[in-house]
């Protein structure tokens, strides 16, 4: 597969690295500050190009990687579309639901497939539970909860468009939780009701939040708990916990590191205590969900298929992420309609 990516920002890095490693040629490269952009092209490979409509336009590209802040989503996408090249955008897959629409809309009217990086579904852990609850290995799941406690420094945000509502859409529940949030749909199904609450700029000086609560009712009954934040130091990994009739499982970080089941039996769980998170680092994630994740949209390329994380779904997470910001901005419960584009 030959790439063209759009942005060359830190997570750009991940993606050409991960590139290398499965046999995918990055093509043409484009960044807004053009040092950066030479930089990057001469470190991963491709031609650069001051105008990223260029990159879009690129014969050889067979798919458009966007790894721009997620306000720049719809445009590139108009125009990959508009020339037979696929589509994949770094999560979140845009700011706002309207445009989120618009964009699965646009991908199907024009017969290219669009799929959204949320590579932690490909880690083994997540793998390893969707497998095990469909085979009831939990029994009814009544509890499904997802706490993302992490720490990111003043430096961080020091740009003004870090945190803000019209650049990232938010904070941390839409720029760190929203891979627990889809893990949570991936493993549990739809929701449909929340209540949130936030604190906006509660230890950093942004206009959004940086500590994020909400209380979930899923379509099948059970209830939930997502907690984000931005704001705990020194940072703690990442958890997701699973509690069922028939048992109880927690991932941590990338990992399975609880899995109690009594007379459990099926493949053995893949407990381990070592994790890798980006509870302080947000670049100290494992490449290999990623390697996985560009494979799986290659080959839904080669084959004409849906990929695993498609634009659809995309738009599931970020259905719930601005369900909780309505919740927490109007202090009332919330009903989903659980849009699918």
């Amino acid at each position: 597969m030959k790439v063209g990516l759009i942005g060359t920002g830190a997570i750009a890095h991940k993606h050409a690295q991960a590139y290398k490693n499965i046999g995918f040629e990055i093509v043409a490269v484009s960044n807004k500050t053009e040092e950066r952009g030479r930089a990057f092209a001469a470190q991963w490979g491709g031609e650069f190009f001051p105008d990223w409509a260029d990159v879009c336009r690129h014969p050889k590209v067979d798919f458009i990687d966007l790894c721009t802040f997620p306000d720049v989503r719809l445009a590139p996408l108009k125009l990959a579309a508009d020339h037979g090249k696929h589509v994949q955008v770094q999560k979140p897959i845009a700011i706002d639901v309207a445009t989120a629409q618009e964009m699965v809309h646009y991908a199907k009217s024009k017969n290219v497939l669009l799929s959204v990086v949320s590579q932690g579904r490909f880690n083994d852990s997540i793998l390893f539970l969707k497998r095990a609850l469909a085979d009831n290995r939990l029994g009814h799941i009544f509890q499904a909860d997802a706490y993302v406690k992490w720490w990111r420094s003043d430096e961080y945000y020091s740009r003004p468009i870090k945190g803000s509502w019209a650049v990232e859409g938010g904070g941390s529940l839409i720029n760190q939780g929203i891979h627990q949030v889809d893990w949570l749909l991936y493993l549990m199904g739809d929701v449909k009701q929340v209540f949130g609450q936030w604190q906006l700029g509660a230890r950093h000086k942004i206009e959004s939040d940086d500590v994020c609560s909400a209380l979930l009712t899923y379509s099948s009954g059970a209830t939930g708990v997502i907690q984000t934040s931005t704001a705990m130091w020194p940072g703690f990994s990442e958890r997701i916990e699973l509690h069922g009739t028939k048992g109880s499982a927690i991932l941590t970080g990338d990992r399975l590191t609880r899995w109690e089941v009594p007379n459990d039996e099926g493949e053995p769980a893949p407990v381990a205590a070592d994790v890798a998170s980006g509870s302080s680092d947000p670049m100290a994630i494992s490449l290999a969900p990623f390697e996985r994740a560009f494979r799986n949209f290659g080959d839904a390329i080669a084959a004409g298929k849906r990929p695993l994380i498609s634009g659809e779904e995309g738009l599931r997470a970020l259905a719930l992420v601005q369900a909780i910001f309505a919740s927490a901005r109007e202090n009332r419960l919330v009903q989903l309609d659980n849009p699918r584009g």
